[in-house]
């Protein structure tokens, strides 16, 4: 039987970073993964060149139950740390929009950064081999591998993730093991998701706008698309999470502007045009074509009262939309909701009540926003817990991290980037 101080559950981002970590000071680490090759997420993230942070996470980008929790590993690990580790790899990024970092490359060059962080810390990477079965035992846990091996550990993180992508091999392990050693685990559901709508905008499939989509008092501004199936899109993914089955969305057709004031100029302007012609000068053509057959308004601008150009601006920046529901697991990015963080120590991510059983990533209730604050999460939590487990019995007295801020700072300088590192 193999002993090792610590074994990891799922190579995946945050696995991988806590491999890094739990192994640096020495100690034996084995990471297990049913997957045929490690970060198979990272690889097919951003299109391939994965978005692997964003300059401006902060805890005010993540969903949980208790928002606070996140903040003590945001701050002990920041994208400012994991742009730094890029840069000392020699991995070429860019940033996209809205503060997205991508690879100038490939997303294979993160998941190689990654495993030679694990080589140069001495871990090891199992694959297609899954945990069937996990113990407590008296000095740690014993665990039953699907190959039949039998290893002992100190400690124990689970870092599987949570039931999105299923064809990837994703499942709701990680809960299931919590609720086996007395964790809590809130309600979770698909995020980052597209909303379906039936056959309702199969006319307008392929058509995309800059709109903004809202739920429950959250919006945003982005690109939405409309499916054969319904809306997809940023915006519509990130609104996702802040909705819930039964309720509507509110899409506004023109963000930033005053729609009824572009009404009453287009009455003068193009009062010889109809309805649909005169609000193609607005949208899409498509989309205004459908938008006034939904209003029923007849005639030409011209013959439009100040009441029907009030409800054409409502129509417009109010649209209420509720959706038949989501696309579910099967495309989403993230599962909302998780291990309850209740359980959990906030700066280690160590389990309150099993002592040496640690959960991080999206297998916690932590989720983060479209735009690489998902990948932030990970790369945070897992340095967290794998710090932690670095550091168990050891005096850390007087060695401690560079303050958070410094290292801010001192990354900015290096890259060049003038956004203040708050």
């Amino acid at each position: 039987m193999s002993q090792y101080q610590c074994v990891i559950l799922g190579a995946g981002a945050a696995g991988m970073m806590c491999a890094a970590q739990a192994g640096a000071r020495g100690g034996r680490v084995l990471v297990v993964d049913h997957a045929k090759a490690a970060g198979e997420k990272i690889r097919i993230s951003g299109g391939g060149r994965c978005n692997f942070t964003n300059l401006d996470a902060a805890p005010g980008n993540f969903l949980s139950a208790n928002p606070h929790f996140a903040k003590s590993a945001l701050a002990r690990f920041t994208q400012w740390d994991f742009i730094d580790l890029v840069r000392r790899h020699g991995i070429g990024w860019h940033e996209k929009t809205q503060g997205q970092l991508f690879c100038d490359g490939s997303a294979r060059e993160i998941v190689r950064m990654l495993l030679d962080e694990m080589d140069r810390a001495g871990a090891e990477l199992r694959l297609r081999v899954a945990a069937s079965a996990v113990e407590k035992t008296d000095a740690g846990f014993a665990l039953t591998l699907s190959d039949g091996a039998r290893v002992t550990t100190q400690t124990l993180v689970v870092a599987t993730g949570g039931k999105s992508i299923p064809k990837m091999g994703a499942s709701g392990f990680a809960y299931d093991l919590a609720r086996q050693f007395g964790h809590a685990v809130t309600e979770t559901r698909p995020g980052l998701v597209p909303l379906t709508f039936g056959d309702r905008f199969a006319g307008l499939s392929g058509l995309g706008l800059t709109a903004r989509a809202g739920a429950n008092g959250t919006s945003f501004d982005d690109a939405v698309l409309f499916t054969h199936r319904g809306l997809s899109g940023p915006a519509i993914l990130q609104v996702s999470n802040y909705w819930r089955d039964g309720e509507a969305i509110t899409l506004d057709l023109l963000p930033g502007s005053d729609a009824l004031a572009a009404l009453r100029a287009l009455r003068v302007g193009e009062g010889r045009k109809s309805v649909a012609n005169a609000l193609a000068t607005l949208l899409p053509a498509r989309l205004a074509a459908y938008m006034a057959e939904r209003l029923a308004i007849a005639g030409n601008m011209a013959d439009q009262p100040d009441a029907a150009l009030e409800r054409m601006a409502a129509a417009l920046q109010r649209w209420q939309l509720v959706p038949a529901g989501s696309e579910g697991y099967r495309t989403a990015e993230v599962t909302l909701g998780g291990v309850d963080t209740d359980g959990l120590e906030a700066r280690s991510m160590e389990s309150r009540t099993v002592p040496g059983m640690f959960f991080i990533g999206e297998a916690v209730d932590v989720t983060g926003w479209l735009g690489g604050f998902n990948f932030q999460w990970a790369w945070s939590s897992g340095h967290a817990a794998g710090t932690a487990i670095a550091q168990r019995g050891q005096d850390t007295a007087g060695r401690g991290p560079e303050p958070a801020r410094r290292r801010k700072r001192n990354a900015a300088k290096q890259h060049g980037l003038s956004r203040p590192a708050t």
